[in-house]
């Protein structure tokens, strides 16, 4: 079984924080109750776990949902501070959350597109869900923040992960202001940007030769070996808790448009956890009565030169065969994706779709996004606007109907995807003739 012993009434690195523990070694998350798997359906305690024991699927977490009405609910959320921890009673933290040394990442924008809508030819609303105004520019702050309550609750002294540029610099950064120990491990080849807003919050940084398959096998191993003791990965044995993070998308998206549902969502697929997991967070808005019930369609968005779930969707394959990463979306170069049968499952059943886009589709969508509504965003964002885009010319998605495009993360982290096509538009002399000369001037 995927577990590491620890002792869970140690105290957490700073000292103003304990551990969450009680005296019997239980565990203060909140509404968490367990871990459940998500093949066979057995519970199992809350702990550094990510399979099951009976038959090694994937562990997620199980809640006692908060009772009373919807109108009780929602008026508590709202109340809340402008942050994920409004929906603490939905996430695995304790109820004092947000009054811990964390970095309050959560309840960004939620652009209403317009001028992106009419490029597009849609007339139902468009929506960008831009991620970037997080505390270190992308949507793995949201996770990372749930990590670190359940590091804090185990009593974990470091924090740890493998990562493709983004997740590196939210541990470093989350680690930093809680107090812990940092040791993340990278491709050794990432954008320079991601490296160096990684390496700046002063924990130790590893690169490692080959790819982000490599690096997570690496980080498994070492999980596994004494030299790991004390340390929560938070995408491995942390990782039931850390991909919780995500459905606070879903939460601020719905809350965003007035407590509904969007009808059509495009999400980036690297791992497949975070289109899963915001499937989560809108039934669980379902269930609480928070939205009304009405059917919605999600799409996932993949490059080409690491397609492996979209290659299997339009195959019509339940199996994802791995790829070989080839693309400039490092950070959805992941060759393996551990949710990607699930996210199979959730495109079929909500009757979206799967799809890719090439390089240069990328990056024609990241000009299009900065050109028609000032938003930069990184080559993941590129990647879920050109399949949008894509796909609203194939008629697949429905331009008649409320979309959200979800941006995850900063385009000044991916400067070299554009660099190449991008500059001045004319360099001059500084004096108004020349300016006239190069035909800059209007009437």
């Amino acid at each position: 079984m995927a577990v590491q012993t620890v002792d869970t009434t140690t105290t957490a690195p700073d000292a103003t924080t304990p551990a969450d523990a009680s005296a019997d070694g239980s565990v203060d998350l909140g509404p968490a109750a367990a871990l459940s798997c998500r093949e066979c359906g057995e519970k199992s305690p809350l702990g550094p776990v990510f399979a099951c024991a009976s038959c090694f699927g994937p562990l997620e977490v199980a809640y006692d949902l908060p009772e009373g009405g919807p109108e009780e609910l929602r008026r508590r959320i709202e109340s809340g501070p402008d942050s994920i921890w409004r929906y603490a009673p939905l996430l695995p933290v304790p109820a004092d959350v947000a009054g811990k040394p964390n970095l309050n990442p959560g309840f960004t924008k939620l652009v209403k597109a317009d001028n992106l809508a009419r490029e597009l030819g849609v007339t139902g609303g468009l929506y960008v869900k831009d991620d970037s105004g997080n505390p270190t520019h992308s949507f793995k702050d949201r996770v990372v923040a749930i990590a670190v309550e359940a590091a804090r609750a185990f009593g974990f002294t470091t924090l740890s992960c493998s990562s493709t540029g983004n997740l590196a610099g939210a541990v470093g950064a989350a680690a930093a202001r809680a107090g812990f120990r940092s040791c993340v491990f990278i491709p050794h080849d990432l954008e320079q940007g991601k490296v160096v807003m990684a390496a700046v919050y002063g924990g130790d940084l590893v690169g490692i030769e080959g790819t982000y398959d490599d690096v997570n096998r690496f980080c498994s191993e070492l999980i596994g070996d004494p030299l790991g003791e004390g340390w929560g990965f938070v995408n491995v044995n942390l990782r039931p808790y850390y991909a919780e993070g995500s459905k606070t998308l879903a939460y601020e998206i719905c809350e965003q448009l007035g407590w509904r549902l969007p009808d059509q969502i495009v999400i980036p697929i690297a791992s497949g956890s975070q289109l899963t997991k915001i499937d989560k967070g809108l039934q669980e808005l379902i269930k609480l009565g928070l939205v009304e019930d009405k059917p919605y369609k999600i799409f996932g968005a993949q490059a080409e030169g690491c397609s492996p779930v979209a290659a299997a969707f339009k195959a019509g394959h339940d199996v994802v065969r791995p790829q070989k990463p080839d693309t400039i979306a490092k950070s959805l170069a992941i060759g393996n994706p551990a949710d990607g049968p699930y996210v199979l499952d959730i495109a079929r059943r909500t009757g979206g779709a799967v799809e890719d886009v090439t390089d240069e589709q990328i990056v024609d969508a990241i000009k299009l996004l900065a050109r028609t509504e000032g938003i930069f965003t990184e080559t993941a964002g590129g990647t879920t606007l050109g399949v949008a885009k894509k796909l609203i010319e194939a008629g697949v998605i429905d331009p008649a109907l409320t979309t959200v495009v979800v941006n995850t993360g900063d385009g000044l982290k991916t400067l070299d995807a554009v660099a190449p096509t991008t500059g001045p538009t004319a360099t001059i002399r500084p004096s108004l003739d020349a300016f006239r000369a190069a035909g800059l001037a209007t009437d």
